[in-house]
């Protein structure tokens, strides 16, 4: 959901929801600077709650918002929309790699083995989504993205440990 969809936001925007190239790099801003934005204030709130719990809410409000800026068919939803979803899937890259770290305790030089590996698997996702989207078009490639929170949610642990 993170860089894929950045990724295909701006097409999206264009060739799904008749916005102008203008107002598609609004959308990418929008996308962009309020994700930002959750990232500062992600941090003080993390003093306080726990960073799986926090991905836990955050990904059901995901699961609730990315079909809704899907379905909705008005530019200005979208954008209020997709500024929401900026702002709550903050902290999701931050938060798994921070466990990743914490549960290999000096075995930094692992776990750069175990980013190397995974990346260059997650580098294939954005090729099917893609290739989806040529075969069934754009609008239905974008419900494929859909699949990462839910994965995300049935991947976090039941409980901290």
């Amino acid at each position: 959901m993170l860089d894929i969809l950045l990724g295909f936001l701006a097409l999206y925007m264009v060739d799904i929801a008749g916005a102008t190239p203008a107002q598609a790099g609004v959308a990418v801003a929008v996308w962009t600077g309020l994700g930002l934005a959750g990232d500062f204030l992600l941090m003080p709130l993390l003093e306080r709650v726990r960073g799986l719990d926090y991905l836990r809410v955050s990904v059901l409000i995901e699961l609730i918002l990315y079909p809704a800026f899907l379905l909705i068919p008005s530019y200005w939803a979208k954008l209020v929309i997709l500024g929401l979803m900026g702002f709550f899937n903050a902290g999701w890259y931050a938060i798994l790699k921070g466990r990743l770290y914490a549960s290999m305790p000096g075995q930094s030089g692992a776990v750069m083995a175990l980013n190397n590996v995974s990346g260059l698997i997650g580098q294939l996702i954005p090729l099917g989504v893609g290739a989806f989207a040529q075969w069934q078009g754009l609008a239905w490639g974008m419900w494929v993205m859909l699949l990462g929170p839910v994965a995300l949610l049935i991947g976090l642990p039941k409980r901290e440990t």
